[in-house]
């Protein structure tokens, strides 16, 4: 009898560490997406002024903070949203800051979609 209820106790503790592991991960992407997302609007706002360089700074600080979103839990509006930030960066390298706040504002769509509280499951748009 006492061997059942030993096994019992810590088949519920691995329950409950398996239940924290999946909360810490959602609460880690969702404080890297929150992070790429003020970034990106700090990049469309100094774009929008006319600042390249400061556009660029806060373009590369979001691509940094959804790449770690990314590794956190695969999101496939994470992957949009790097690709737009990359292609962010690669309009500000070519002088052309119009185009790079455009990319930006089409990082900001895709990283808006992300919905941390189910992490790594699709929002319900189609591709």
């Amino acid at each position: 009898m006492e061997l059942r209820w030993w096994v019992t106790v810590k088949a519920g503790l691995v329950g409950m560490g398996c239940l924290w592991t999946v909360a810490s991960v959602g609460l880690a992407q969702s404080v890297h997406v929150a992070e790429a997302l003020q970034h990106v609007q700090a990049a469309i706002a100094q774009g929008n002024q006319g600042y390249p360089d400061a556009l660029a700074t806060h373009a590369r600080e979001a691509l940094k903070s959804a790449e770690l979103a990314k590794k956190e839990t695969p999101n496939p509006h994470i992957d949009e949203g790097i690709q737009a930030l990359k292609h962010a960066l690669d309009q500000v390298k070519a002088g052309k800051t119009e185009a790079a706040t455009k990319a930006a504002e089409e990082a900001l769509h895709h990283l808006s979609k992300v919905n941390p509280a189910r992490a790594g499951a699709p929002s319900g748009d189609s591709y």
